[in-house]
């Protein structure tokens, strides 16, 4: 009978010192840091209240020029002012965050399936293409991609959301590339992937069932910072004149309305809105990224 007890109680203790999964980990690290769980629910809320908000807005009608209305105050007819052609400020924040977001996150899956396969299949094989595709990517990251999407920007004639879309990710992947490239370089080369290949597992099967769960927080961290900067980066081109056309509301189409130095002054309510939903959301994506990479950090530590 005690022995019995014993086996139970040792059966116990191992489940219990079994290492955390990496969403208990990421669990446990943001109860301990309330910011970034204060930055994770407001930011699902932010969102989900946009596109949500965003589906009761007609695009043509709000977009429509009413001199009348120029300029127009915070009131009762528009809770936060016209710009200059008489369209609603708060209409345009809306439409736009959902712009901007939805660009962030096409941008960031786009890219992030790319650079996830290139890197898994460049680290695991290695050799000569692992060369060829380092060579690729060397070739690419010299190259300043900002410049590179705005002179294509340039030259591509009445481009939409999806050609825009498209244009970032083709210049946006190789960063993603190199580091899955390294963590897989490190991984391929475990036991448990040499034990597989003796016992005749396709390579396919290792790299995206064994190996790629193995660096899955690393991966969600450089998710996470790669959509932060891509909501950065979007509103930024926009801000120059070289993101989204003009027709389409733009985050950043709204802040740069305060290049005019009377509208700067005078006209905040056409601007300010604009900055700091854009800060708010820089602020929160940061924070939970921060928290995410702790859990990466823990994660690997406890094994």
């Amino acid at each position: 009978m005690n022995e019995q007890l014993e086996n139970v109680n040792n059966h116990a203790k191992k489940e219990n010192s079994s290492p955390p999964t990496g969403f208990q980990v990421i669990a446990r690290e943001f109860k301990k840091d309330k910011l970034a769980m204060f930055s994770l629910i407001g930011l699902v809320i932010v969102i989900v209240g946009i596109y949500i908000w965003a589906m009761f807005i007609d695009q043509e009608t709000m977009m429509k020029v009413s001199l009348r209305d120029k300029f127009s105050e915070p009131g009762e007819k528009f809770i936060l002012g016209a710009d200059q052609g008489g369209r609603s400020i708060l209409g345009q924040l809306v439409l736009g965050a959902r712009n901007s977001i939805t660009i962030a996150i096409s941008v960031t899956v786009i890219t992030g399936i790319i650079g996830i396969a290139i890197g898994l299949i460049t680290g695991y094989f290695g050799g000569w293409i692992d060369n060829v595709f380092m060579r690729i990517i060397d070739f690419f990251i010299t190259i300043p991609s900002l410049m590179i999407i705005i002179v294509f920007v340039t030259v591509v004639p009445k481009y939409t959301v999806p050609t825009f879309v498209f244009i970032m990710s083709a210049f946006l992947w190789m960063g993603t590339a190199r580091l899955v490239r390294s963590k897989s370089l490190t991984e391929s080369r475990r036991d448990y992937v040499n034990a597989s290949k003796t016992m005749g597992t396709r390579d396919i099967s290792i790299i995206f069932k064994e190996v790629m769960p193995n660096i899955s927080s690393i991966l969600i961290v450089e998710m996470t910072l790669n959509f932060a900067g891509n909501v950065g980066l979007e509103t930024g081109l926009s801000y120059l004149g070289f993101g989204l056309p003009q027709s389409t509301p733009s985050l950043g189409t709204l802040v740069s309305y305060a290049n005019n130095p009377l509208i700067l002054q005078d006209k905040w309510w056409v601007w300010l809105p604009a900055s700091l939903l854009i800060l708010v959301l820089m602020l929160a994506i940061n924070y939970v990224g921060q928290a995410i990479r702790r859990s990466a950090d823990a994660r690997q530590r406890l094994g």
